[in-house]
């Protein structure tokens, strides 16, 4: 290819390249040449030259050659080849290049030039990789330009000046003065770079902020002005006039509105006149509306402009645009709770979402529908949440169950509803139902007396229909094991009458041990219940005795030590094995700490005892104070066995005299709860304060309790936090309080992460703190090598 080809035919043979390897040799080829025409003295055609290495530069290849080329041309009087060369600075050079530097001599004499063409490039390129030293060099430059009669250099100025405040906040003050001036401008273009201008420096300092609330009447001037304008064929946007000036006006009004109640009623009138006037039939009206909406929401607006703001977030809902419904109802959900009853008026409609095919739609409508559950429409939401369970996609499984398992808790307005329901889940979805669920439904059953007989039928009818759903066998060996009597014992008045034999809840049983589809800790549940049972029957204690025996030799080491255990009980304990048989008392709700759902703002406390050690018996104190005497069943020791999966390990003395659970199948005794871990500060930023406190549950179990406050002066919103942890290391983390931080600390947002470290790795944890001040997102990560007060856990 011949140097001197033009950029046309050099992007045409780029083109014709059959291959990768083809367009790599054509490109080499002519950025050889243009290095040597580069190294020439005397180069005449260095701005085609310098557009053809910014095509290169565009394909992804390598044209850092070129940089002090275009330094050369910026210095260049000739306009042509300064244009290219600003171009090529802007694509070429960013801030971390030395070679930025060389053209602030350039841009600071460029910006005093003639010809306002020149100005311009000098000021669209400060404005895209002007470092911070070269924006303090030229903000006094910037600050005049913006008093410049010629309305084109100012709204270029007014934009340069939003980059050097992003830069060097420090330096916003120089432009304070200017920026008020410029809200007297007739020219659109002015306007929007002044306004932008402001939004900026009241994001940035609190001080000017309360400068600028003086400037809101001359800001509703001029949205006046835009609603009532006749047609302008210049701004008018689908009949909307200037909608890009409207929206960034009525953004810089919610912040001047915020937390202010003057301010906010200058404008009050202002936003019910757009809210009413707009068209809403077309894009750009939309986009009015919702800035209109959000401003509505953010300030300290009338309560009849919330609910007009409430009605077209409904109205968005039936829009045909899945987008426009997205953010309607990503809207709705940030004020469900201080505007309760409005959103509740369009809840046909948000439950309709439900059925939306677009998936992020559909999570959004599952959302904000499980916020509007209350005890008066608690039987139609959850009627509806129930049929869309049975249909919804998988990754929406187990946050659906979850908010019905919190829904029922919340406002079930019976017990035997509240049963019945989440029994519907656990038939529906339960295999992605959380783990707690299955001790917090068992708790549940063991407090309603008078439903014990309903519920042993219903669920083993739902054993005997489907052993797949895990949690659902488990929760129904229990209960047969506990309440087997009352299964066998006659019909019950609320149920079918169905007629249960010994032998039919011992093939029940029995088929849960032998499938494939039950887990260790299910076949541990149904091993339990089987056992229980030989003191609730009398004509197949043989049976029962011979499935026993048979799990003395099984693979499976927990479920092995169990079946020797019982054993043990037939063989040289059978005096005593009704005595440690019995039903359990009504398990206190406090011992389990959790609830069926996520908990929010408050550590969560897990007790894994009816998963862990396979549905053995759990007594509270005043049980174990009775059986006190009843030592280790299985041998000749006086202490009861410390729990530990490291065998021989002795118990403390001082333990022993006192112990909240004595297991009687396997004489375990847990160790006395450790002294709460004092409260670390990790993170401390811009105001927010992030502290860790710690929780030790089980041997590998460890709960984290992540707690932050705002002391800033102005509220911090979209706060979250996100956790990472060695792979080996199992994370789940529980729904966060909220997710806005008042100021001055006047609430926390907490958040609970629950690890399990099985092979005790040396434990870490990483958190990303994301979060908006002033309208400016930040985001920081903080590393946690140690967790206080925890040596055990931080192996």
């Amino acid at each position: 290819m011949s140097p001197s080809v033009p950029l046309q035919e050099m992007i045409r043979a780029i083109r014709s390249a059959r291959t990768q390897c083809e367009e790599r040799g054509v490109i080499q080829r002519e950025c050889a040449a243009i290095r040597a025409q580069f190294r020439q003295s005397d180069n005449g055609g260095r701005s085609h030259n310098l557009a053809k290495l910014l095509y290169v530069h565009m394909l992804g290849y390598p044209a850092h050659f070129g940089q002090m080329e275009c330094v050369r041309m910026i210095a260049s009087p000739r306009y042509s080849e300064k244009r290219v060369g600003y171009l090529g600075a802007m694509m070429l050079l960013d801030e971390k290049q030395d070679a930025s530097l060389l053209i602030t001599n350039s841009i600071k004499n460029d910006l005093s030039h003639s010809s306002q063409h020149v100005q311009s490039l000098a000021l669209c390129t400060l404005a895209c990789m002007g470092s911070a030293e070269m924006c303090r060099d030229l903000a006094p430059e910037i600050e005049r330009l913006l008093r410049a009669s010629n309305s084109y250099i100012k709204k270029k100025a007014a934009l340069c000046a939003v980059h050097i405040v992003r830069k060097v906040p420090d330096l916003g003050e120089i432009f304070a003065p200017t920026a008020r001036s410029l809200l007297s401008e007739k020219n659109h273009g002015v306007l929007h770079g002044a306004v932008v201008l402001i939004t900026k420096l009241c994001e940035r300092n609190p001080e000017t902020l309360e400068q600028f609330r003086k400037a809101v009447p001359d800001l509703v001037h001029i949205m006046k002005g835009l609603i009532i304008s006749g047609y302008s064929p210049e701004h008018d946007v689908a009949g909307v006039s200037d909608p890009f000036l409207q929206v960034r006006i009525l953004r810089l009004l919610r912040i001047l509105g915020r937390n202010n109640e003057a301010a906010s009623d200058a404008m009050n009138d202002l936003l019910a006149q757009v809210a009413t006037n707009t068209d809403s039939t077309k894009t750009a009206g939309n986009a009015v509306l919702y800035e209109t909406v959000l401003t509505v929401l953010d300030i300290k607006s009338e309560s009849g402009l919330r609910v007009l703001a409430v009605n077209i977030l409904g109205r968005f809902l039936l829009n045909s645009d899945r987008n426009i419904r997205y953010i309607a109802m990503t809207s709705l959900q940030k004020i469900v709770v201080t505007d309760h009853n409005a959103v509740q008026r369009h809840r046909g409609t948000i439950v309709d979402c439900l059925k939306d095919h677009d998936a992020s739609v559909k999570r959004r409508a599952l959302e904000l529908s499980l916020a509007l559950v209350s005890p008066t429409n608690i039987r139609s939401m959850m009627k509806e949440l129930l049929i869309f369970l049975s249909c919804c996609p998988p990754e929406l499984r187990s946050q659906t169950a979850c908010g019905i398992f919190n829904a029922a808790e919340r406002y079930a307005p019976s017990q035997r509803w509240h049963i019945d329901t989440i029994l519907h889940v656990l038939t529906t979805a339960g295999g992605d139902v959380r783990d707690e669920t299955v001790p917090n439904l068992i708790q549940l059953i063991t407090t309603t007396s008078d439903l014990h007989c309903y519920t042993v039928h219903k669920l083993y009818r739902a054993l005997v229909a489907d052993i797949s759903q895990q949690s659902l066998v488990q929760v129904a060996c229990w209960c047969i094991g506990e309440y087997g009597d009352l299964l066998l014992g006659g019909e019950c008045q609320e149920t079918e009458p169905v007629q249960v034999t010994e032998d039919n809840v011992l093939d029940a049983l029995e088929t849960v041990l032998q499938s494939h589809m039950s887990s260790p800790a299910t076949r541990g549940f149904a091993l339990t219940a089987t056992m229980k049972l030989s003191t609730r029957i009398t004509n197949n204690v043989d049976r029962i005795r011979s499935i026993v025996s048979i799990y003395g030799s099984c693979i499976d080491v927990e479920l092995q030590q169990r079946a020797v255990e019982y054993n043990a009980l037939f063989k040289k304990y059978d005096h005593m094995r009704a005595a440690v048989l019995e039903r359990m008392p009504v398990i206190d709700k406090n011992s389990l700490g959790q609830t069926n759902g996520e908990s929010t703002g408050e550590t969560i406390k897990e007790t894994e005892e009816p998963k862990h050690k396979l549905g053995e018996a759990l007594l509270p104190q005043e049980a174990a104070n009775q059986v006190c005497d009843l030592l280790d069943l299985l041998g000749s020791s006086e202490e009861p066995l410390q729990p530990s999966p490291a065998p021989g390990l002795t118990t403390n003395a001082a333990s022993t005299a006192r112990g909240d659970l004595l297991d009687l199948l396997g004489g375990l005794e847990p160790t006395p709860p450790p002294a709460p871990a004092p409260s670390v500060t990790v993170y401390e930023k811009n105001g927010v304060t992030l502290t860790l406190h710690c929780a030790k549950q089980t041997d590998s179990g460890l709960t984290v309790t992540l707690a932050a406050s705002n002391t800033s002066e102005s509220d911090i919103s979209s706060f979250t936090l996100q956790a990472a942890v060695p792979k080996s290391v199992q994370l789940h983390m529980n729904a966060p309080s909220g997710d806005s931080l008042p100021a001055r600390g006047t609430a926390r947002v907490t958040q609970t992460v629950v690890l399990n470290n099985p092979n005790k790795v040396n434990l870490k944890m990483r958190v990303r703190v994301s979060y908006t001040s002033q309208g400016s997102a930040f985001q920081d990560t903080v590393q946690i090598d140690s967790f206080p007060g925890l040596a055990a856990a931080s192996h």
